[in-house]
């Protein structure tokens, strides 16, 4: 296969974790005798620092050529005080919304030899195989209007979905739930808002439409206990965007770490892929990040972007037995305890792939 794959290596460790990514593609691309044109754009803080806005016209129009888009990671703290056009987060959400992908896929699984990695009981975490389904495109995040108002004294959102919005990502996760184990929990707010109930209508039609999968509505305050206590009785977790960003990142720390989580964004055209952790600004550049959630990452663009099955699980097999070699980087340790840099995690793990 020829793919062109647009890179957006972005703020913090960004373009460390990309780095090693990019090892792995090019591993993939030589064993199974693909060609992978790899092409680097600015998006972010760092397109920022370069005197543009979060998401470049030249980046844009290169993503929406693209087979496949892998992000690293955005947010600068450097411009936490800038007016919302020029934040970094900016960039993504415009990319996220151009590129039209609606639905996020967030696995959050268990490694073997991780099970006493997290703050949960290994007894409780054993099993633990769930993937979250999170609307991306609409809900607080895009709502209009937002702002400020009375000089400053008070401020704005506004949280709206449409029936068509919802239905199609529920459509996903019913899909998604019927190559698993065929159990949809919806997570909503039906007791207070009426987006939730619009929210909890529509899925309720969508499962009827699938009967051979079960359906189960939760409220996201129950949602959040039930993930920190039994985290192995979920298998595919759907909701909006709001609360989809907070779960899914409950969910990472259960399982062990932020930085293992890999996520996809899709929809009808080019797909999105970046690690769930965020820049981490405290730890860029000290070669300390986990690059197992990029990795990750780009075992989904290979699977989910460019159809390459055996490819992704060659990726994912390479992580697990390296993690089951006992590999740790410094977010899966004890403090002070030796961990592997992140270089040195992606050599073993690059390396397994080529063996």
């Amino acid at each position: 296969m020829r793919a062109r794959i647009v890179l957006l290596p972005g703020d913090g460790v960004g373009p460390e974790v990309t780095r090693a990514a990019v090892e792995a593609l090019r591993a993939v691309a030589s064993i199974f005798h693909h060609e992978f044109a790899l092409d680097e754009h600015p998006i972010g803080g760092a397109a920022l620092n370069a005197g543009g806005p979060p998401l470049p016209p030249p980046t844009l129009e290169a993503c929406l050529g693209a087979d496949a888009v892998l992000l690293g990671a955005v947010g600068d703290p450097a411009f936490d005080r800038e007016e919302p056009a020029r934040r970094p987060e900016r960039g993504l959400l415009d990319l996220r919304r151009a590129l039209g992908v609606y639905a996020n896929l967030r696995p959050a699984r268990v490694w073997p030899g991780l099970e006493d990695a997290g703050p949960v009981k290994a007894s409780a975490l054993a099993g633990t195989d769930m993937l979250i389904v999170r609307e991306l495109t609409g809900g607080l995040y895009y709502g209009e209007p937002r702002g400020y108002a009375d000089e400053g004294a008070s401020a704005f959102n506004t949280m709206r979905y449409s029936r068509g919005e919802i239905e199609r990502v529920a459509e996903v996760a019913f899909a998604a739930a019927r190559r698993r184990r065929r159990r949809v929990v919806s997570v909503d707010k039906a007791n207070v808002l009426e987006t939730s109930r619009l929210w909890r209508s529509v899925v309720t039609e969508v499962g009827a439409r699938h009967p051979d999968v079960e359906l189960q509505h939760l409220y996201v305050d129950a949602c959040a206990m039930r993930i920190a206590l039994a985290p192995a009785s979920f298998d595919v977790v759907l909701t909006e965007n709001l609360f989809g960003d907070i779960l899914s990142d409950e969910a990472g720390a259960v399982c062990g770490s932020l930085g293992l989580l890999p996520s996809a964004s899709i929809g009808d055209g080019t797909g999105l892929f970046e690690p769930v952790h965020g820049s981490a600004p405290d730890i860029a550049g000290a070669d300390k990040a986990n690059p197992i959630g990029a990795l990750g990452s780009a075992a989904m663009l290979l699977g989910h972007g460019l159809k390459l099955e055996a490819e992704a699980d060659a990726l994912e097999r390479a992580i697990e037995e390296t993690l089951a070699a006992g590999s740790r980087t410094a977010d899966l340790v004890e403090r002070g305890a030796p961990a592997l840099s992140c270089s040195a995690m992606t050599r073993a793990i690059v390396g397994r792939i080529r063996a």
